[in-house]
């Protein structure tokens, strides 16, 4: 599974694959449709989802090299990243160590389709409490 793949999958359900996903080590950035982002991380022994506000998103411009315009435009691409000083509104992990026998940094080395089963699992519990605290 590569990126395209996944936005594909996560589109039918519903979901948007943002830009600033990477695929090693997997880290997702995805919008859910009420507009909030979840961001996925998976490192060390720890797999981490967390949740912030549509507000939590923010994008910075690139400089170009020289930036004096001759050989580049004076600025290059924009990059879509969380708010370094966004708060999360949720957090759900799983302890690779408790879980899994992990001791070192396996969660860094999943491949992209492991960790999406992964991630759909977080996304499932967190959905899961956000239904049962509205009631």
């Amino acid at each position: 599974m590569n990126l395209p793949a996944l936005a594909d999958l996560l589109a039918s359900r519903g979901l948007r694959l943002l830009p600033g996903s990477y695929a090693v080590p997997v880290e997702l950035l995805v919008q859910l449709p009420d507009a909030t982002i979840v961001q996925f991380t998976a490192r060390g022994t720890t797999l981490r989802l967390r949740s912030y506000s549509p507000d939590a998103l923010t994008a910075i411009t690139i400089p170009a090299e020289c930036g004096c315009g001759d050989h580049h435009p004076q600025t290059g691409p924009s990059r879509v990243m969380l708010s370094r000083y966004a708060v999360p509104l949720d957090e759900r992990t799983i302890d690779g160590e408790l879980e899994f026998g992990w001791h070192h940094h396996e969660a860094g080395l999943l491949h992209l389709a492991d960790a999406t089963t992964h991630f759909l699992t977080l996304l499932e519990t967190l959905r899961t409490r956000d239904l049962v605290g509205v009631a």
